[in-house]
């Protein structure tokens, strides 16, 4: 197969180890920089353009695309869709997965365990939202911050509303959640591909820290999963319409509470923190899912 890697940055620990990973499943691979390439949008046939060249003969596409850039990475993904390549994640799930409060309010209506989660828009309602999550200490998070930026924790009321003011006068837009304690300051990443948690790993904060991030210096170690972890990790996945997902939950006295729902997951923390190819699990789904969908395509035009 030749597989199409949608990604900014080839030097990438996921991408190389993507582009690895299907060289020795035996498939051609080709990094394509989303904001280098261009678009001819016709009816007859649509096209990807990259630097000088059309793009073609492609079976699939990995998107591995920033969350600064979704709008024009998703509207090349889709152009891809439109020429029948098969992708890994649908340009729809991702742009459904990257806006936190739709994302919410589509798990929320399938049943999914969530944090208590507030919003409002009127300036009159701050103390409204801070009892509607059980009041202080209580988390505020920017809808646009990724890697644990744009997420402050509120101890007391005050420093609640304080926080909650800065950010309407700066016009941002954010969600008010409920603080889970127990949780001790860890989460865990399941790595859904398909319908199967690959991999998962326990993060935990720096002392003092409550965001796990290991891109703010926190630690890994692989976790076991509770049967109703793994269920509630593969359900949300299912639910955002994706097929792969890095699925952060919070072990919580009420069970797993969903966190985020990622669309493209980095390999390296998970990687390297549980020992499991998770990038050769990716690529074998991807072998899977386009064998079937040329298998349709035969059996249909027969």
């Amino acid at each position: 197969m030749k597989i199409g890697i949608l990604s900014r940055g080839p030097k990438l620990y996921s991408t190389k180890r993507l582009a690895e990973a299907g060289r020795l499943r035996g498939h051609e691979g080709e990094g394509i920089n989303p904001l280098k390439s261009y678009m001819n949008i016709t009816s007859s046939k649509p096209t990807v353009h990259y630097l000088d060249r059309v793009l073609k003969g492609f079976d699939a596409i990995i998107p591995r695309i920033g969350a600064s850039i979704t709008f024009y990475g998703t509207a090349v993904l889709r152009q891809f869709e439109m020429g029948g390549v098969f992708p890994l994640n649908e340009s729809v799930a991702i742009s459904r997965s990257r806006d936190k409060l739709r994302s919410l309010q589509i798990m929320a209506s399938k049943g999914l365990g969530l944090p208590i989660t507030g919003y409002a828009h009127s300036t009159k309602m701050t103390e409204n939202l801070i009892e509607l999550v059980q009041g202080a200490p209580l988390v505020v998070k920017l809808l646009e911050g990724t890697q644990g930026k744009g997420v402050v924790l509120a101890e007391t009321q005050k420093a609640a509303e304080s926080v909650i003011e800065a950010f309407r006068e700066l016009n941002a837009h954010f969600l008010v959640q409920e603080f889970i304690k127990e949780a001790g300051g860890s989460d865990i990443r399941c790595f859904v591909v398909g319908d199967k948690v690959v991999a998962s790993m326990k993060r935990t904060g720096l002392e003092g820290e409550f965001r796990s991030n290991l891109h703010r210096g926190g630690t890994a170690e692989r976790v076991k999963l509770t049967p109703a972890e793994r269920a509630t990790a593969i359900k949300a996945t299912k639910t955002m319409g994706l097929n792969v997902a890095g699925v952060d939950l919070l072990r919580s006295k009420h069970g797993p509470l969903i966190m985020e729902v990622n669309s493209s997951p980095g390999l390296e923390g998970i990687e390297k923190a549980t020992g499991k190819d998770v990038a050769s699990s990716i690529i074998e789904f991807i072998e899977k899912s386009v064998t079937k969908k040329r298998t349709t395509r035969t059996r249909g035009s027969g």
